[in-house]
């Protein structure tokens, strides 16, 4: 088969440093932008979906189909964490073909397969050793609380509400040092670690509307979930999308 047909040939894609394009000034530190840009950021990704929902659906039928059974493997299910910012990473660069006006692929899916693959992969990688410290972390809480209540001969209810709180509190900075990552690797040639550590600062500069937004998510996934759960099939991609959009907010400069 040719390379030029080939459906799962990873795009060519113009993922170069983005300093300063036709899409604005790069800024490294990111910026803080409006609280109501939250509702933006989604509003954005639904017209990203519905430049090609045929392709937006097929794309996430089949990542969640891969998931899935990646995640029914024992010990293999942890790449499931490993592999997301991968794949997160091809769906970005298809978000700037969107802009680019070349429209998305289904390759772009693979895309972070062929291009900053290893920093793509150390993000996944950092992620999974955070979730597993959190693990811990829970783990000993919920131990030492047991033990606690056993010898006071009080009930465990209160020792699993701190423990569930306590994993909240850190999956919250966790999940914003993640959120923002694959893009800035993808698209600029910064580190793993440094892409996490400049997504959890800028997100925390931009709490507010990240707070508008996630309410938002939330509030779609409850409607998304309404209809045997079809409606994720939207949902899922427009907030990738819609990450893109984030992303394309708060560091650049029109």
């Amino acid at each position: 088969m040719s390379s030029d047909t080939n459906p799962f040939r990873a795009p060519v894609a113009r993922v170069l440093d983005y300093n300063e394009t036709t899409i604005g000034t790069f800024i490294p530190q990111g910026r803080c932008v409006p609280t109501g840009n939250g509702y933006q950021w989604l509003l954005r990704g639904w017209e990203m979906f519905r430049s090609a929902p045929g392709t937006w659906i097929g794309v996430t039928l089949t990542l969640l189909v891969l998931m899935v059974i990646v995640g029914m493997i024992p010990i293999i299910n942890l790449s499931v964490n490993l592999l997301g910012p991968v794949f997160v990473g091809g769906l970005v660069i298809g978000c700037r073909a969107i802009e680019d006006g070349e429209g998305l692929r289904f390759r772009h899916l693979f895309a972070g397969f062929s291009y900053k693959t290893g920093a793509l992969l150390m993000v996944g990688l950092l992620y999974l050793l955070a979730i597993l410290a959190v693990a811990a972390v829970f783990g000993i809480v919920v131990a030492v609380g047991a033990a606690g209540n056993s010898h006071a001969g009080d009930p465990a209810s209160g020792t699993m509400i701190v423990a569930v709180l306590a994993m909240v509190v850190l999956f919250v900075p966790l999940g914003m040092a993640v959120w923002l990552a694959p893009p800035l690797v993808v698209f600029h040639d910064i580190s793993a670690f440094q892409a996490l550590k400049t997504s959890f600062v800028v997100v925390l500069q931009n709490f507010a509307p990240f707070l508008v937004y996630g309410l938002l998510v939330m509030l779609a996934a409850v409607v998304a979930s309404l209809p045997l759960f079809l409606g994720w099939l939207v949902l899922v991609p427009v907030v990738y999308a819609s990450l893109y959009a984030f992303y394309r907010d708060v560091f650049f400069e029109s």
